[in-house]
């Protein structure tokens, strides 16, 4: 990626430390700011003198993609030779290796750039947007054009955009785990702190990345991009992600192969030394080999891998938000998912009111309910946009038509929770004293009215077990009340339930079926009854492994809840923190666990999973938190997401095997013939053009077909496997290699122009046809059919190997005319090779040692705190290169690109 821009400012800002003991007031006076905001002129002069809110840059850059081909040190070790041997005569020669590397790099970069502008064009697509107020007006702005004296305000589930310092505050907690490392939440509260405060205990300051777990609030930006706390240790970091699983296991086999091709070439330069052969000669050869075993357009074949998939997702209605999402989703084998919209259809309808309390009837109870809503009566009876599913559900019943909203003043509410679990109005009607209505769960409403009659309790029970949702409505006399907060919920009367339905989807249990073929273990995180969630299961044929409430989750420790967790199917009554709790743990356990969700309470669920699922309907919070967006709420999406992740990865796993195999067994038995023979078996420029052909023809991999066992579980890298492979199939391709040497001395007396051409067409023929046998492990074609544009870039490839050494190019490229028997020998000889590969491949897979292991007794997987940082921070980039500051302390100085270490600071905690 481009590096930002660095600029120094006109003024230096405050610092956050400074901000925390200072009062509010004084704060925004000293930002050039006030309650209304700044203006829209004065933000845009502030954004372009400090620059965006941004942390990383995802625009595409030619010249990165173009140093990444031409980092490798064997190229350059090999175009420094070739031109050491022009300027000593061979100018032919090394013309030829010279324009097939350029023609190698050109081809590995046009690939790499174009799955680089697929990448920009994903980020682009991808916002994440702040409500700010500016020129008095609260407006939604991106969070990369936030500037200091901003205010902002934030809810529940919202990540902190930047430091900022508490103007109001409600009820506010804060997860600070991934400045501090300290799991429980921050209190914050908007009173100054003393000025010798640690930035741990700064609590009427918020920090950019953090989570608001509760309550909601205002601040006014104090620090963006670099010189926020946070923002200063993503710098820290580099632009360079950490490395997934997958990259990982790239990574491990590129050692494997860089410690085969240094002994190998090291082996044939000496011998070829020994043998007084020319200098550079014996280097070009050396040198050539190596590339010819370097799989060189791997990272091209993985870009486009990855680009091909955020397509074929996209079409299947899955937006990524960053291509590596589609290897984490693949990676998936625990889906944590809300039930309400996922396995129930999502339309709750309101079916009956049960009155319980002393001369209610059911039309009085209904209107109770509709009191005890949060949002404006006359705007809720006239449109339910905004409203929460179930109190939309109670005003667009045709019951709620009677309801006349000018009859009641609300004096004032106290919101819902996760915690209380129910809202409360205090209301007065037609000026009628004020009464108490409290609606909500009811567990939490009956706790407030006293001893439950057995009659009531069975009236719920039968409710509960028929599936049914329900809400408890209580109330009571408030006389002399202007105000409420929750110590007022107490000695209510019960005044009845409100009973809704929500009714299974009809394809839910094809979906859950194809979920658990894949190997995806399915488990239920809800709100609702624990009996509910059961009866939806019951109905769609779920076999539960057991229940686990809210209670039960409070009263374990973290080993004992993991192991619970591991076992149980579903968790009801869970608030937003034991939802995240509960994920962490589970990933604990190895395993990567996805969540699904699509409300303000699951965002803290969406931050804590290895993959943060929502839908394009869910609330802007909870999109915001999640990695992958569904266009439509439904398991059966999911799985052709799960899907394509697990076939990028079989098909690069495929180039990788093809490699491995032929790559390795033609290098070999070069190396074994140049010591050999008299002659070099073939020129370094003939050994690059057969890898260029070869590798132009793998290039159609990332769309090939996969077949569907490989799609069953997630794979992972297995460097023994491969290397078990290499040493198999590659003495068995040196076989036919060393066959086809005999043929062409002892049959046909071949000059060494002609050796070179038999053996270059022997070799891309069968390195080509090899593709077929080993993408499978069933029998090609017959029971496990290529893609088209395989089978046509492997026949074009074959064709063009062929004619090449006839072509008038023959004489430049060093080849010699062939006799037609040759020619019928090839096809017996390949004929022969495809079977006795096809042989070697059963046996090879019937061995135990071949078989994949199975997810739990794989290696834990554990995700550090780098990672998490690095994924935090990939919400603040910006699509262009532009000014980004890095602050430590008083000063401004460049940031430091060159910190690499795992090290991560932690902020001070007392």
């Amino acid at each position: 990626m481009p590096e930002l821009d660095i600029r120094e400012p006109r003024s230096q800002p405050l610092a956050i430390s400074e901000a925390a003991h200072r009062p509010a007031d004084e704060v925004l006076e000293g930002l050039g700011s006030g309650v209304e905001g700044v203006s829209g002129g004065e933000a845009a002069r502030r954004l372009a003198e400090l620059g965006p809110n941004a942390l990383r840059t995802h625009q595409a850059s030619g010249w990165s993609v173009l140093g990444r081909q031409l980092r490798s040190p064997i190229l350059i070790l090999l175009l420094v030779t070739a031109g050491l041997s022009l300027f000593l005569g061979d100018a032919t020669n090394s013309i030829v290796i010279g324009v097939i590397l350029l023609v190698s790099v050109g081809l590995g970069f046009s690939n790499e750039f174009r799955a680089e502008r697929a990448a920009e064009a994903l980020h682009s697509r991808v916002t994440h947007r702040a409500v700010v107020v500016r020129d008095g007006t609260p407006q939604e702005v991106d969070v990369t054009a936030l500037v200091p004296g901003d205010v902002v305000h934030l809810a529940i589930g919202a990540i902190i955009p930047a430091d900022m310092r508490l103007l109001s505050a409600e009820d506010l907690l804060c997860d600070e785990s991934i400045l501090t490392g300290e799991s429980m939440p921050a209190g914050k509260d908007p009173a100054p702190v003393p000025a010798a405060a640690a930035l741990g205990d700064l609590t009427s300051c918020l920090f950019m990345g953090t989570v608001i777990q509760a309550g909601n609030c205002a601040g006014v930006v104090v620090s963006t991009g670099g010189r926020a706390e946070f923002g200063r240790i993503a710098l820290a970091l580099g632009e360079r992600q950490p490395q997934t699983e997958f990259q990982r296991g790239l990574q491990g086999f590129s050692y494997l192969l860089l410690q085969v091709a240094i002994g190998l070439t090291s082996l044939i330069f000496l011998a070829n030394l020994l043998l007084q052969r020319p200098v550079i000669e014996s280097l070009l050869f050396s040198l050539a080999i190596a590339v010819g075993i370097t799989p060189q357009l791997l990272p091209a074949i993985v870009s486009t891998s990855l680009a091909t998939g955020t397509r074929q997702l996209a079409k299947r209605k899955v937006l990524v938000k960053r291509l590596v999402c589609i290897e984490d989703l693949g990676d998936m084998d625990v889906l944590v998912t809300d039930k309400t919209g996922t396995l129930t259809d999502g339309r709750i309808s309101f079916t009956a009111a049960l009155p319980t309390g002393p001369g209610i009837s059911a039309s009085d109870l209904l209107t109770l309910g509709l009191l005890a809503t949060e949002a404006d009566y006359a705007e809720s009876q006239a449109s339910p946009v905004g409203l929460n599913p179930l109190d939309a559900a109670l005003w667009t019943s045709t019951d709620a038509a009677t309801f006349a909203p000018a009859r009641y003043v609300r004096l004032d509410v106290i919101d819902f929770d996760h915690l209380r679990r129910r809202t409360s109005v205090l209301v007065s009607e037609a000026g009628a004293a004020a009464r108490i209505v409290t609606k909500g769960s009811p567990e939490d409403v009956l706790a407030l009215c006293g001893d439950t009659p057995a009659s009531v309790q069975a009236m719920l029970d039968e409710q509960f077990n028929a599936g049914s949702r329900v809400l408890a409505v209580a109330t009571r006399a408030a006389d002399g009340l202007s105000a409420i907060g929750p110590a007022d919920e107490k000695d209510l009367v019960l005044a009845g339930f409100l009973i809704f339905l929500d009714r299974p989807k009809a394809n839910v249990r094809a979906s859950l079926d194809r979920l658990e073929e894949l190997g995806i273990t399915v488990k239920i995180a809800t709100g609702d009854n624990p009996k509910v969630a059961e009866k939806v299961c019951d109905e769609l044929g779920v076999l539960s492994g057991g229940t686990l409430t809210g209670g039960d989750v409070e009263a374990l420790s973290d080993p004992e809840l993991a192991a619970a967790a591991r076992e149980a199917s579903i968790f009801a009554r869970v608030s937003p923190e034991q939802k995240a709790r509960i994920i962490r743990l589970l990933r604990r356990s190895g395993g990567s666990v996805g969540f699904m969700g699509d409300g303000v309470n699951d965002a803290l669920a969406l931050h804590a999973a290895d993959v943060g699922i929502s839908v394009d309907s869910a609330t802007d919070v909870a999109k915001d938190a999640a990695d992958v967006v569904l266009l439509d709420k439904d398991l059966g999406v999911l799985a052709e997401g799960v899907m394509e992740g697990r076939r990028i990865f079989a098909n690069t796993i495929k180039y990788v095997l093809m490699g491995t195999s032929s790559n390795f067994g033609n290098m070999f038995s070069a190396a074994i013939a140049s010591v050999v023979l008299s002659f070099l078996p073939m020129l370094p420029g003939q050994i690059l053009l057969n890898n260029l052909l070869y590798d132009a023809g793998q290039l159609a991999i990332p769309g090939d077909r996969v077949d569907p066992e490989q799609l069953l579980a997630p794979s992972h890298w297995d460097i023994g496997f491969i290397r078990r492979f290499m040493f198999l199939f590659g003495p068995i391709s040196s076989l036919f290699d060393f066959a086809t040497f005999a043929l062409m001395l002892f049959v046909f007396d071949a000059v060494p122009g002609e050796f070179r051409a038999g053996w270059f067409i022997e070799s891309i023929v069968t390195q080509t046809l090899i593709i077929f046998v080993i993408r499978t492990r069933r029998v090609p074609f017959f029971r496990s059919r290529p893609s088209v544009g395989l089978v046509g870039a492997s026949l074009g490839v074959m064709a063009l190997g062929v004619y090449l050494p006839l072509s008038p190019l023959a004489g430049v490229l060093g080849f010699d005319p062939l006799p037609v028997p040759f020619f019928l020998a090839l096809l017996g000889m390949a004929v022969v090779y495809l079977v006795m590969v096809e042989m070697a491949k059963l046996w090879f897979y019937a061995r135990a040692a071949q078989q994949p292991v199975p997810p739990r007794t794989a290696a834990v997987r554990r995700r550090g705190r780098t990672h998490h940082i690095a994924r935090r921070a990939a919400r603040f980039s910006t699509a262009k290169a532009g000014p980004l500051l890095h602050y430590r302390g008083p000063g401004w100085r460049r940031r430091q690109t060159g910190h690499k270490g795992p090290h991560v600071p932690r902020v001070p905690v007392r």
